[in-house]
């Protein structure tokens, strides 16, 4: 099911007690538009009010495809959510009849999830990272996160829109945009930029499409449009969560991770997120050092904690800056100790990281291929690329595809340059980086602003990445969690906490204990533009 059907599907599933008449549909999209108190709760909230009997798995489906009508495809028109699932319903009806029969799957059970649209479902629903080239591919089974997600009882609601290729197209994208899926928009401001590459589940999280929502993130992708939107991204160690049935661009960075409204929200689905794959190696190194995550939301998270504040990432906007420093007495006061640091050698591993993506790019992406989509009409990066030249007026209107032209130029993974990159990136991001800075001051985690601020959506230039704290972790492979911070110039501004390898339980601690004295996120409004007095 594509764009084409969500009015009908929306409101049909939805047509939400307005008795199904046309006449009603205005009426049942303004409602959908102004803000709704259930859509807006969270995991703990949804599932009290189907536990008591006052809503439904199927009726919470029915109010977020109604939403998703009258707000993605209708009214503001965010264009966040690129496929609806047909079988949503059916499997939130499963849910509610094992819940009557006493039968709970966990936190999650019913609880309706968006999944970015390069998450492989083997269901009626396409994986086509939002390029044409794979549209109306269906996967052949789910990826293990999904199967995780569905066990403990997701209704998989649909698939978001994605920066095509996950942002790794071209050196002059635009974030959001993809040929399948068009342009998304920022529902804190139609006309600026969600980032990305996880740009659809960042509008819709932040807009109230679903309760949660499932991002990726190589660098940036989980944690800049989260920041961007004004919501909470987690960005897992690799190897907590599996990345089989990903369409990737890298292994040595990729990773899922949850984006959602609350910290609770993201502790909840990391934990139905993990566990070991045995299509994915690197999951083996996370026996052991998977924790309780729902029992670190302590409101006291904070109290003794020794936190870094990264130095060198501040800078990047006075606005932003002016925002965090104010926040930062918030940490102080919730009993944390801030130390002033600087995250060393991040200059050391700007090039090579390309390079490493470029390497992997090529090779992943023929494995996803043949493992998950054997029947797809590309076979590997050469197909795609001549796929994009052949319909360039469709998928190549504002920009080009020069990143994969160099991932296909690359030679093997055996070669001497790309084991030379990927020492570097290790060296410098790890035990000269990230690693060196925790242990020289006996740091608990480092603390920084995510990102600048949303810039405007521009189809002539690209997009205007200002400074962003999400390299150091994402090449490190380390956790990354950023929660809404406040707001500068009518933008979202987001605070990072960062820390070592496997370290979310004390993260989420931290973000928690953050969020609950702060409550700086609000429900976007869905202005033209931005207010530069708010």
């Amino acid at each position: 099911m594509d764009r084409r059907d969500f009015v009908r599907y929306g409101m049909a599933a939805g047509a939400v007690s307005a008795a199904g008449s046309a006449a009603a549909a205005p009426a049942a999209r303004a409602q959908a538009v102004a803000h709704d108190g259930l859509l807006e709760a969270g995991v703990r909230e949804q599932g009290a009010a189907m536990a008591s009997g006052k809503t439904s798995s199927q009726k919470l489906v029915k109010r977020y495809l109604a939403r998703i009508a009258a707000v993605d495809a209708a009214g503001p028109r965010l264009n966040s959510v690129i496929e609806l699932n047909p079988d949503a319903l059916a499997i939130a009806a499963e849910r509610d009849r094992e819940r009557a029969a006493g039968k709970l799957r966990g936190p999650l059970h019913g609880i309706p999830v968006l999944l970015k649209d390069n998450i492989a479902t083997g269901d009626k629903m396409s994986t086509s990272a939002g390029s044409l080239a794979l549209d109306g591919v269906r996967a052949t089974r789910d990826a293990f996160i999904v199967e995780r997600l569905r066990a403990a009882g997701a209704v998989i609601l649909g698939k978001t829109n994605l920066s095509e290729w996950a942002n790794m197209r071209s050196t002059h994208s635009v974030s959001g945009w993809s040929g399948r899926g068009g342009q998304t928009k920022n529902p804190h401001a139609l006309d600026r930029n969600t980032s990305g590459s996880s740009s659809g589940s960042g509008a819709a999280i932040a807009a109230s499409l679903a309760t949660l929502a499932v991002g990726t993130e190589t660098d940036g992708s989980i944690v800049s449009p989260s920041s961007s939107c004004g919501i909470v991204g987690l960005k897992p160690t690799l190897g907590l969560v599996s990345r089989s049935g990903i369409i990737p661009i890298a292994h040595s960075q990729d990773t899922a991770g949850p984006m959602t409204r609350s910290v609770a929200d993201a502790a909840y689905m990391l934990a139905a997120m993990t566990g070991v794959d045995g299509d994915d190696a690197v999951t083996r190194e996370s026996q052991g050092k998977v924790a309780d995550y729902a029992a670190a939301l302590r409101p006291d998270g904070l109290r003794g904690k020794r936190i870094g504040v990264a130095r060198n990432f501040f800078g990047g906007s006075t606005v932003v800056d002016a925002i965090v420093e104010k926040e930062l007495a918030i940490l102080s006061a919730q009993g944390a100790i801030l130390v002033d640091v600087k995250v060393p050698n991040t200059d050391k591993y700007g090039e090579t990281e390309v390079e490493v993506l470029l390497y992997e790019f090529k090779p992943d992406l023929a494995a996803y291929l043949a493992g998950y989509a054997p029947h797809a009409p590309v076979k590997n990066m050469a197909d795609v690329i001549a796929f994009n030249e052949k319909n360039a007026s469709r998928e190549m209107p504002y920009f080009g595809q020069e990143h994969l032209i160099a991932s296909q130029g690359k030679d093997g993974l055996d070669a001497q340059a790309y084991r030379e990159a990927l020492a570097n990136n290790l060296k410098y991001s790890r035990e000269e980086g990230i690693d060196k800075v925790l242990r020289e001051h006996r740091l608990d985690a480092l603390v920084a602003p995510t990102g600048g601020l949303a810039w405007l959506t521009d189809y002539i230039n690209g997009d205007h990445y200002g400074m962003s704290f999400s390299s150091p972790a994402a090449v490190a492979g380390y956790p990354h969690i950023t929660v809404p911070a406040g707001f500068a110039r009518g933008l979202p501004v987001g605070l990072s906490f960062v820390g070592g390898a496997y370290t979310e339980a004390t993260l989420i601690g931290m973000a928690y204990a953050y969020e609950q004295a702060s409550k700086r996120r609000r429900a976007p409004a869905f202005p033209g533009s931005v207010n530069i007095k708010a």
